[in-house]
Formats: structure tokens, sequence, C-alpha cells
């Protein structure tokens, strides 16, 4: 099988000739430390890329190195339009840049963090009045019909849409803080629904404008919103009914209607009880299957839940990827293929992207038991 009918037959719940694994989009990424210390490790001369103003830092692998993992999937993202100014010091010398949202990020030494929320005084009188981006801008957009239907004809990738690094709660949160917004579900609901509300307006036309370019040609497209802590849901099944629910069952029919895609959820955390609720809204494919988190384990998924999802992810990135032995990673990987790959159902990668403190002995050895690393491509 080339990578593409691997993907397409673990993703309609049938074995491939082997686990199709994954590396390189937003949320089954690289940090840019562990890749310079991977292609080090591998002796491939190449850059590390990296776009100066991603928040999580992550490294654009290069097509050897994906190649010599075995990774059988490419992404096309929609890109990012920068905010105003570029990447400065503050008072304290601390690098920081504001975003198209208004939200300022400030540097530490990994990542950038959030450190002011542009609504985070906001009323109901206040949101029409905010300077939303521009879903239309041609930015977004650019060279990405091209890059896809190149992938498509010329290669034979399976190919994933990356559209956001946050959902449509996640956005909420941004925007006016943690503590806040959940105040406000509780408290003003009024206002958090009318929130809500515009945020889904525009992602609307973000995903409407993405799709109708990329729609034809992929095989996932993905919606991040972080639902989970490592102990249970962020919020009760009945608030996500409430107020989450409704309007991912809105986006969730719009990209339905633009692409024949696999509909993918990032969420990371212990989102169990969220499922049942997830597959009613028709998703296909959950990730990252957090191991370490509350009633996440693959057993249990996969015996509750397999028959009608797919799981993209599982492999323990809190410790086992940084902290244990070549031969500890190649036991649970097997392990995860065995359990989770039984009847199709499961793309193997790290649960969520892999750290900077990661050995590149142990990203090796995840993709050697997982029976893709390609020995014979290059000298390392």
């Amino acid at each position: 099988m080339n990578p593409r009918e691997r993907v397409v037959e673990a993703l309609s719940h049938r074995e491939p000739d082997r686990l199709p694994v994954d590396l390189g989009g937003t949320v089954s990424g690289i940090h840019n430390k562990a890749y310079a210390n991977l292609i080090h490790a591998l002796n491939i001369d190449v850059d590390v890329r990296i776009d100066p103003r991603d928040v999580q830092q992550l490294a654009k692998p290069d097509d050897v190195v994906l190649e010599r993992l075995g990774v059988d999937f490419r992404h096309v993202a929609l890109k990012a339009v920068p905010g105003p100014g570029g990447i400065t010091p503050d008072a304290s010398g601390r690098p920081y840049f504001v975003d198209e949202w208004g939200i300022k990020w400030g540097r530490n030494p990994n990542y950038y963090d959030m450190v002011d929320h542009p609504l985070k005084d906001a009323g109901v009188g206040d949101l029409d009045d905010f300077d939303w981006p521009d879903p239309r801008n041609p930015a977004r957009l650019e060279g990405l019909r091209e890059e896809t239907e190149d992938f498509y004809h010329n290669t034979d990738y399976a190919i994933q849409a990356d559209a956001f690094f946050g959902g449509i709660y996640e956005c909420a949160w941004w925007l006016r803080g943690f503590e806040t917004f959940t105040v406000d579900l509780y408290r003003r609901p009024e206002f958090a629904s009318k929130f809500l509300d515009k945020i889904l307006e525009l992602y609307m036309e973000f995903y409407g404008g993405y799709l109708d370019v990329v729609g034809p040609y992929i095989q996932m497209i993905d919606y991040n919103d972080d639902l989970g802590m490592q102990t249970g849901p962020i919020m009760s099944p009945a608030m996500f009914n409430r107020y989450l629910k409704p309007r991912y069952q809105k986006l969730f029919k719009l990209i339905r209607s633009k692409t024949k895609a696999k509909l993918f959820l990032h969420t990371c955390g212990s989102v169990y009880q969220l499922i049942p609720d997830l597959i009613d809204l028709g998703l296909d494919v959950l990730n990252p299957i957090q191991p370490l988190a509350a009633n996440m384990e693959i057993e249990g998924l996969k015996r509750d839940f397999g028959d009608k999802l797919c799981f993209h992810g599982g492999v323990d990135i809190q410790r086992l990827l940084p902290n244990g032995s070549t031969e500890e990673v190649g036991a649970e990987v097997r392990r995860i293929s065995r359990v989770g790959g039984k009847g199709g159902g499961l793309i193997l990668a790290g649960a969520h992207n892999i750290q900077a403190d990661v050995p590149p002995r142990n990203v090796v050895a995840m993709f050697q038991a997982a029976g893709s690393y390609r020995k014979t491509l290059g000298s390392g």
C-alpha cells in the first residue's frame, strides 16, 4: 500500500499493511529543539525551519526527515496573518508580539505564553466594535491550492488540512481570559452566547474559504479545541451541550458540505465523558489520546468507542518519550499498535507535539517500533 491508501484503509476501520504514522501537523509536530537534535542524530544536513511567531515553536520537518521516519501524511495549513508590529522586547526585556486577534504573547525558554487578553473588560456592546480578523484576507490562502494539488497529484501521501491552533471555545477564553470567560458561562450567559456566536461566524468563514480551496484533495480536516484537563473535562457535559455542541454542529455541517475528508478533533486531556456527544456530532477521528489523562487509555477507548471513532496519537509525551528507555518506548508503541490498531482505526503519533526534552533516540524508537522507519534512506 502507498501512504494514502494506508491511511484511508485505517480510517475506514480496516487493517492496512502497517500502522499509519504521523508527524508534522499543528498538534502532531515536533519542537524545534527536539528537531535540531533529531536531524543531528540522523546525520541529515537540513536547516531547522520555524515561523518565529509560532507560539508552539514547532519545526517544519523537511521531506527527507519525514521519508526517513516513514510518515504517511503531509500537512497543508491555513496561513496566519501577522498582527501589528514585530517581535519586540517589553520593559523587562522579554520578547513579545501581538497577533491578529489582539492577543499578546510573551516568550519563555521554549514557547510563547499569553500575557494579555484584548477583550478582558468587554461587555456585550463592545463585541461589534472590536477589530476582528478578516477571514477573507487573500494572504491566508496564498499558494495553498498549488501546494495541495501538488501533494495530491504528484505524491501518494495522505493530506491533512491544519486550519487553526485553537477552536471556538479556546478562542473565546484566549480573547477574554480563562477565569473571566468561565465566569461568563455561568453568570453572564447572554454575553457568552453572543461572544461564541461571533467567533462561530468568523470560523464558518475561515473554514468555508479554506475548504473551497483544499477540500477536494484532502483526507483529513482538523478542528482543535481543548476541552479536557488531566482529571476530566473542563466543563460538564451539560455545559458542553448548552454552549458548544450546537455551535460545533453548525461548523461541522459546513465542513461536511465542502469536503469528503474525515473530521478530526484535537482536544487535550480527559474527555471521555464528552465522547458520546462528539460521536453524535459526526466526529470521525479523536486526537491526541493522552494516556496519562483519566479514562483515556487506548484499551478503554477502543472497547467503548472503537466501532464509531478512529484514534490519532496515543504515545505518551509526558513521561515515556522524554524519560523512557528506547526499549520502553518500543514496547509501549507495539502495545498501542496491537490494541488500537486491531481492525483498523488507529494512526500512531505522539500524544501531542514532541517536546523539546525528548531525546532523538526515543523519536527514532517510536517510528522503528511502528514499522515505518526506513533505514536505507540517508546515513544516520
